[in-house]
């Protein structure tokens, strides 16, 4: 499938970012789009509804959000058979980021038409052009899982890697999320960006082990950015110690013998006897 989304005119599905938090964050074309369309989709139709007014746009708005996307879908693209085109927008930054935009965004590619992009903010990028960390590459986690063991999953499966890593979290949750983070990826630098854009903007340039040294707002939502993990050396520990290593970063048995043997090069069978020699009851 190819698009060729300005040769042709059909009925688009124009995916538009808008502030996020200051409100001159946005482009010209972004603007020019928003009065162009026939019909704007949105999360919050009052927080969309002050952009819009503080741009004199007048268009019709319509909430499309995680608790309504499966009953809005199919009015979505009967809008878009007879003929309308849309945008898409989010309560800031760029749709399709943390929010249901993507599922959306899939319908409509699926049934055959045009998605454009109207580039702009971006909280995730914003934070890590100033983080002082590497900017690439990186890895976009969005929120973490909220269930611990899903949560504890995800960041061992990240612990070895090099990418910065990029999160967003909730200032309830901020400090629980740092204290994890600390105990599954062990000390690295951190930065936690919050009201990017505002007035209030703040960063926190640190470290996993000091970062409790800070009193951190509980107001406003955070990009935490963490350092990649260095080039691992475990030459000077036995199979048996290095069995032990990750058992005390929160692995159970299996999963630290299997990462062991796969690190180490060796087989599973032969990091087991090795652990099991050394640690009977």
């Amino acid at each position: 499938m190819i698009q060729k989304s300005f040769d042709e005119q059909k009925p688009t599905l124009y995916v538009v970012a808008t502030p996020i938090g200051n409100l001159q964050d946005i482009t010209y074309r972004a603007v020019e789009t928003l009065k162009s369309v026939d019909l704007i989709l949105c999360e919050d139709t009052r927080i969309s509804g002050k952009l819009l007014k503080a741009y004199q746009i007048e268009k019709p708005l319509l909430s499309y959000h995680d608790h309504n996307k499966h009953l809005r879908e199919q009015d979505i693209l009967e809008h878009l058979k007879q003929g309308l085109s849309l945008a898409l927008i989010s309560d800031a930054g760029t749709p399709g980021i943390s929010d249901p935009g993507y599922e959306l965004i899939q319908a409509v590619i699926r049934e055959g038409y045009p998605v454009v992009s109207i580039p702009g903010a971006s909280a995730l990028l914003a934070a890590l052009v100033v983080s002082g960390l590497a900017i690439q590459p990186f890895v976009f986690l969005g929120f973490l899982p909220r269930k611990q063991s899903d949560k504890k999953t995800l960041l061992t499966s990240y612990s070895d890697r090099k990418e910065t890593l990029v999160i967003y979290e909730s200032p309830l949750r901020v400090e629980t999320t740092l204290k994890d983070l600390h105990h599954f990826l062990g000390n690295r630098h951190v930065v936690l960006a919050r009201e990017l854009t505002k007035r209030f903007e703040t960063i926190v340039r640190t470290t996993l082990d000091s970062v409790h040294e800070f009193t951190l707002d509980t107001r406003g939502e955070y990009v935490i950015i963490i350092d990649g993990a260095l080039e691992p050396n475990y030459d000077h520990l036995s199979l048996s110690e290095h069995v032990k290593f990750f058992l005390a970063q929160g692995l159970d048995e299996k999963e630290a013998m299997k990462k062991v043997a796969k690190l180490r090069q060796v087989s599973k069978s032969d990091v087991y006897k090795n652990y099991k020699v050394l640690h009977k009851d």
